[in-house]
């Protein structure tokens, strides 16, 4: 038997409740014998197609014996025992087929485990050479026929001698990744629907004397009142803060799904057990101690979880504020907040507990309705991708805002955060968060690797909570617009100037002006801003009110502007400039509980609406797709020039030599050549003399290369190259980064390029569209398209190359860097003339293979 590889995983069922999975053990035995006999009779005919009363010795040993290369299984555990087991088996020696089966414990089938058992043993086996699995089903097991048939594969299927036989390729298709993607999506909502609309609600370490964060927390769910039963836990007291309370949550009839965790963090792993044994869903842990407090509370941490885990519960959290639902059928308030915003249509998930009391009170006073509130502290388990796969199918969500200090797995966040952007708007505070292997690329802030997430995801990002508020106001109730050409109404000559000034950096055109002097009356004021909003030639419209006289109260025609907004088909957004202290009352009406966006400044209103404006430009463009390129089955490690041509990127020849051979070398590649000096840092340096283009004759390569030889050393190593038609130099660099995995990046070549960091990147795989964003991103990309006469390069091709490059290290987990630098573009074509690449052992790639929880 051969070491077991590291394919164990935490997996969602699709109720939402955790299982883990791993290869099957020999000292899995006993588990597999008491498994075999908790199967009905029915379910072992199905399996084995006969009675099986009993699994003979034989048997048993070769089940739990696997060499994890031409037989693989396996199992998957809850609450300590085996609930089913899957296998594959290599049908002969260097065979590509292989032979798979699963079965399920009675009482867990139903729970999505068979497709959570395919997609593992489909990632083990193409591992180890398997193109293709075959399976024999009895008719009459239409289970799991609906599992096979539901996977997304190009199933072949024929009756014979009573069996339904099947065969099927392994290889993803866009339908079995369309699928695993919405049983990953479902799973995790659900897992998240349970914690914020629970059945009941525990809480643990709130003291009988009303003191401390656990009696707050119980405070604050008594003032909201849960829809279901509230059970204060502790250890001697038979009553706390009114309620009656139990010493051991399993000892209650009451079907709980949450428990709210406010002990000492060395009393949470106990808290745990209890509540497993009472089958809770989740626990919201706001005990700190952990992973934030040093290598032992990070100990301490992975020890809860995977306690938590192990018993099919999820875990918000350690160090968390808690969660929320201000649906009034829900009630909950499971924060450290004494007071949640009013209820409105904006997910809010904030990982920072420290903070998130803070951004809850301004959500407030800035008259933001949320519909629900995740705080995920530590995020050892929940995190804003579980909050945002909830978000994307909640009918009580409009649209999402997100305050995050780190990522969990970006490549995972990239791909939900575009799903959900195409329907609901996206907002996030990027500032704090920093890619760990993408700084050191450029010193370009644009460089960094969430500028390339956020870009290809379609988020609207922001660099301050108060933006993300100035753009949560907007798209909380507001209609997007449909392009970008504003409409101002103001009764200040200045606002309207300063809008006219502003507007361009936003990415704005104003449209028109309207000044209606000071003397306005509201009525009048409010007429000509509802003209504005029916008029067809302006996508937004900013109305800019300065009262005569600040004094504290709420401007009247605040509430009138509000009114008049709630039909239109434009967006609108309010200026009120007036002392700091001055707040505006956001109007409400019973049915309708958004606010009207309001502003202090004209700067903050128009970057806010700019913003939106060109995330509803992004979600106006078609959906890219990613091309299909044929597979490259080759070993070309090391052999970046043949790696490059095999995904259809030819390189142009060149030889590194050196000496007499120069001259030979030039006349074997034909000439005209270039010479370029072969070592860094003087490689196409042409400004310092280290690069000869244009040698037509043997004299004039060898006069060459003497020069060459004074300036750098006698026996300087050359590269020695065709010429090539000149073009606009360019550069594509990939980078395998631990979190994000590959990013590519593309610019403009040259020294003030790399000084000035001017890089675009997105993550891979990389779709048409984001290919083509890619080539206009650049600050320098006008010298791409005919600046100042010049003739336009073939963006297409560079687009292209792009596509190629990507799916070259999407495919390639041994390469960790790639330099494509210079790429000449021209009108017709590019020619790449140097690559360099560097190989090593694989990274972990996040989000890619089978579910599996991070």
């Amino acid at each position: 038997m051969t070491e077991s590889p590291d394919r164990a995983a935490d997996v969602l069922l699709s109720d939402g409740t955790t299982v883990h999975l791993r290869p099957i053990r020999p000292d899995d035995a006993d588990r597999i014998l008491a498994l075999h006999s908790r199967f009905s009779e029915r379910t072992r005919y199905l399996r084995y197609f006969s009675a099986y009363p009993r699994i003979p010795q034989r048997d048993l040993d070769r089940f739990v014996t696997v060499d994890h290369h031409d037989r693989e299984a396996f199992v998957i555990e809850h609450a300590g025992e085996l609930i089913a087991v899957g296998r594959y088996e290599r049908l002969g020696a260097g065979s590509h087929q292989a032979e798979v089966a699963f079965v399920v414990e009675d009482a867990h089938q139903g729970r999505g485990i068979g497709s959570v058992l395919i997609e593992h043993l489909v990632a083990a086996a193409s591992q180890e050479g398997i193109t293709e699995f075959e399976a024999d089903v009895l008719p009459v097991n239409q289970a799991m026929l609906r599992v096979f048939m539901a996977a997304g594969f190009q199933i072949e299927r024929k009756f014979s001698d009573g069996v339904v036989h099947l065969w099927f390729p392994i290889a993803a298709t866009p339908d079995s990744m369309r699928v695993q993607r919405s049983r990953e999506q479902q799973a995790e909502a659900r897992s998240i629907g349970r914690l914020l609309n629970p059945r009941g609600v525990a809480v643990y370490g709130a003291r009988a004397d009303g003191t401390g964060i656990g009696a707050a927390i119980l405070a604050h769910l008594k003032a909201t009142g849960p829809a279901g039963p509230l059970i204060p836990v502790h250890p001697s007291a038979a009553s706390i803060g009114g309620l009656p309370a139990v010493a051991a949550l399993a000892s209650t009839t009451h079907p709980v799904d949450l428990a709210v965790v406010a002990v000492p963090a060395d009393a949470v792993l106990s808290v745990a057990e209890d509540c497993a044994a009472a089958g809770v869903h989740g626990l919201v842990v706001v005990s700190a101690g952990f992973a934030e407090a040093g290598p032992e509370g990070a100990e301490a941490q992975a020890t809860l979880l995977r306690t938590v885990r192990s018993h099919g519960m999820r875990l918000v959290g350690p160090n968390c504020l808690g969660i929320a639902n201000t649906d009034p059928g829900v009630h909950l308030n499971a924060t450290l907040a004494p007071l949640l915003p009013r209820r409105g249509r904006v997910g809010f998930f904030s990982q920072s507990a420290a903070l998130g009391t803070a951004l809850l009170a301004e959500a407030d006073r800035r008259g933001l309705g949320l519909s629900t509130f995740v705080s995920a502290g530590n995020r050892a388990d929940v995190s804003g991708n579980d909050a945002l796969q909830y978000w994307r199918d909640d009918p009580h969500t409009d649209a999402v805002l997100l305050y995050l200090e780190t990522f969990g797995n970006p490549r995972k966040f990239a791909r939900i955060a575009r799903e959900l952007a195409r329907r609901k708007p996206v907002a996030a505070v990027a500032s704090p968060v920093r890619a760990t292997g993408l700084a050191a690329l450029s010193t370009g802030p644009d460089a960094r690797g969430v500028a390339a997430l956020f870009a290809s995801s379609g988020v609207i990002r922001v660099d301050t909570v108060a933006e993300l508020f100035d753009v949560g106001l907007l798209i909380a109730g507001q209609p997007l617009p449909t392009g970008d050409r504003i409409a101002v109404v103001t009764n200040a000559a200045a606002l309207g100037v300063l809008t006219v000034a502003k507007a361009p950096a936003a990415g704005l055109r104003v449209a028109s002006v309207r000044d209606l002097g000071p003397e306005v009356s509201d009525a009048d004021f409010v007429r000509a801003v509802q003209e504005a909003l029916a008029d067809d030639t302006v996508d937004a419209v900013l109305a800019a009110y300065a009262p005569a006289l600040a004094v504290s109260g709420e401007f009247g025609v605040a509430e009138l502007l509000r009114t008049s907004a709630v039909e239109s088909a434009r967006p609108l957004a309010v200026v009120l400039p007036a002392d700091p202290s001055f707040t505006v009352a956001p109007a409400y009406t019973e049915g309708d509980p958004t606010a009207l966006p309001t502003y202090p400044a004209i700067e903050e209103a128009v970057r806010a609406l700019g913003r939106v404006a060109r995330y509803a430009a992004w979600r106006r463009e078609p959906v890219g797709t990613v091309p299909t390129y044929p597979a490259v089955a080759a070993d070309l490690t090391g052999d970046v020039d043949g790696l490059l041509a095999a995904y259809g990127v030819p390189v142009v020849p060149s030889r590194r030599t050196s000496g007499p051979d120069v001259v030979t070398v030039a006349a074997a590649l034909g000439l005209p050549v270039a010479l370029k000096v072969a070592t860094k840092p003087w490689r196409h340096r042409i400004d310092l003399g280290a690069v000869r283009l244009n040698l037509t004759s043997p004299a004039l390569v060898s006069e060459a290369y003497q020069e060459l030889e004074r300036l750098f050393g006698l026996g300087v190593e050359v590269l020695v190259q065709p010429m090539v038609a000149p073009g606009v130099a360019c550069v594509v660099e990939v980078v395998d980064d631990p979190a994000f995995g590959p990013v590519v990046g593309f610019g403009l070549g040259g020294e003030a390029a790399d000084l000035l960091g001017d890089r675009a990147w997105r993550p891979v795989p990389l779709t048409d569209r984001d290919a083509a964003a890619l080539v206009r991103a650049p600050r320098a990309a006008p010298l791409l398209t005919g600046y100042r006469g010049s003739a336009p390069v073939d963006l297409d091709a560079l687009a292209d190359l792009l596509l190629r490059v990507g799916r070259l290290v999407d495919d390639q987990p041994t390469l960790s860097s790639l330099s494509l630098n210079p790429i000449l573009a021209r009108p017709e074509g590019l020619a790449v003339l140097h690559a360099t690449a560097d190989f090593t052992t694989p990274l972990p790639r996040p989000d890619s293979g089978p579910r599996r929880l991070f």
